[in-house]
């Protein structure tokens, strides 16, 4: 008897095994037909959204392509102020605010490069021409204001006073040296000759001299150098 009852208990178990294998079973594959269906919904999805994301890169590009258009307009716009106001202080002349008519030369030549090298921008050609015409005539204004200087400050030295700007040793060696032998006043001479301090005649005001070496300086650049040396002589 107590075989059978062993072995029907085995059967048992067994068959709960069974249906326990059945649902699992039953389970897995309906789990793998959702993932299946996630899976297919997912495609589908990304399908969908494909031509968004591609309008979606595109208006991200013509915006970035916007921004870059009116940065660069911005930057011509600042340009073409910058020459207007260039060109106010030079038609006005040197005489108000030198300092202000030397930075208006700068800019117009800071300009002139700018469009040089910007040569796409369809009036490039007019606006280098224009730029260059006023440069010329604010170079030409310069020499003008440089001779006016010139001639207003400085002043013609006679050859007297320069030897004012001796020291007392030497100007007065000459009297004194007389009564003393020839290696004695060759010794005195080179003494004195080694500690004299001269003292160089004022021929511009010290003021004045910056504004003229920043008007050569200009005229310089401005290729006139021949002007600059028919103005000194």
């Amino acid at each position: 008897m107590g075989v059978p009852q062993a072995m029907d208990a085995l059967r048992s178990k067994a068959a709960l095994v069974r249906e326990s294998l059945q649902k699992s079973q039953t389970i897995t594959e309906s789990m793998v037909s959702i993932l299946g269906s996630f899976d297919h919904r997912l495609s589908s999805l990304e399908t969908a959204m494909r031509p968004t994301q591609t309008r979606t890169h595109s208006i991200r590009r013509a915006h970035e392509n916007i921004d870059k258009t009116l940065k660069g307009a911005e930057a011509i716009l600042t340009r073409f102020d910058l020459t207007r106001k260039a060109e106010a202080k030079i038609l006005r002349g040197p005489h108000e605010d030198l300092q202000s008519y030397l930075e208006a030369i700068d800019q117009l030549r800071s300009n002139i490069q700018y469009f040089t090298n910007h040569k796409s921008f369809k009036s490039s050609s007019g606006i280098i021409t224009h730029a260059n015409n006023l440069l010329t005539k604010a170079i030409s204004r310069l020499e003008d204001e440089f001779r006016n200087l010139l001639t207003n400050y400085s002043k013609v030295v006679e050859s007297d006073c320069l030897l004012d700007g001796l020291p007392d040793s030497l100007r007065s060696s000459g009297t004194t040296t007389a009564k003393r032998n020839d290696n004695k006043k060759d010794s005195d001479n080179q003494k004195n000759l080694e500690n004299a301090v001269y003292t160089p005649p004022t021929l511009i005001p010290p003021r004045v001299l910056p504004l003229l070496h920043n008007l050569a300086q200009q005229m310089v650049q401005a290729g006139h150098q021949q002007q600059l040396f028919r103005i000194y002589k």
